[in-house]
């Protein structure tokens, strides 16, 4: 398969190491220096374009491979609230093809299959209350994160008891703290911890005065991210439309 790479920052070099080692070709590389590539013809011949960018230049990303015809994989974050409905229409009425997801760790999508079983289970138990902590390398400056808002939306929408998601406290790397641990009894507060080099830590709390159950998942590395995105390349090369890790992993 031949893959174009958009965005070649750390992320960028391990989705290159890991499609090479699966055999595929790397057949464009397009970062803020050489963004005429998107007009070359080396581009144009890619089967996908895997994106990891930032939020203010990921739609206009998808827009230049649209336009070429190239199918994008994308684990951007931050641009759906704007431009979802825009990209939504043009991959059901104009044949576009993107697959994107907050996060594309095969173990994040177990971690998520369960979190929503267990969001449904809860419904029948009202003494416990649910909260989460999600843990990012300093360098990540959005939050809470785009995996954390996931996982709260798959909470709220199976918890009749939580409506929607707060921003709670936000401890800076410096060790400041912002925000509050204060919110409404039906919103869901997702509390962020920015320190070190972290890859990702979220961990789903649900507290009763009787006990607690916590569930987390860690990344150990930015490897599981990497190879996942190979991975939904793979399937979205024979795939159209619309696509997110539901399609491609069936729990």
């Amino acid at each position: 398969m031949k893959i174009a790479i958009i965005g070649y920052g750390k992320m960028g070099k391990m989705i290159e190491e890991i499609a090479l080692s699966r055999g595929h070709q790397i057949v464009s590389i397009i970062d803020v220096d050489n963004q005429e590539d998107f007009d070359s013809e080396a581009f144009a011949s890619a089967d996908v374009a895997i994106e990891f960018t930032a939020p203010h230049v990921a739609y206009g990303n998808y827009l230049k491979a649209f336009a070429k015809n190239v199918k994008v994989v994308s684990g951007s974050t931050g641009w759906m609230k704007e431009h979802g409905d825009d990209v939504k229409r043009m991959c059901t009425e104009e044949g576009k093809t993107l697959f994107w997801a907050s996060n594309f760790s095969v173990g994040v999508a177990i971690f998520s299959a369960v979190n929503r079983y267990l969001a449904q289970i809860m419904n029948g138990f009202e003494q416990y209350d649910v909260s989460m902590v999600e843990t990012h390398h300093i360098h990540k400056l959005d939050h809470p994160s785009g995996t954390a808002i996931t996982l709260a939306e798959e909470i709220t929408q199976r918890l009749d008891r939580k409506v929607d998601w707060t921003v709670g406290t936000v401890t800076n790397p410096d060790g400041t703290v912002d925000g509050s641990t204060q919110c409404q009894p039906d919103k869901l507060r997702i509390d962020s911890i920015r320190e070190g080099e972290v890859p990702g830590i979220h961990t789903i709390r649900y507290d009763s005065e009787a006990d607690c159950i916590t569930i987390t998942h860690d990344a150990h590395s930015r490897k599981g991210f990497a190879l996942g995105a190979v991975l939904a390349a793979e399937y979205t090369a024979q795939h159209s439309g619309l696509l997110t890790i539901s399609d491609m992993f069936h729990f």
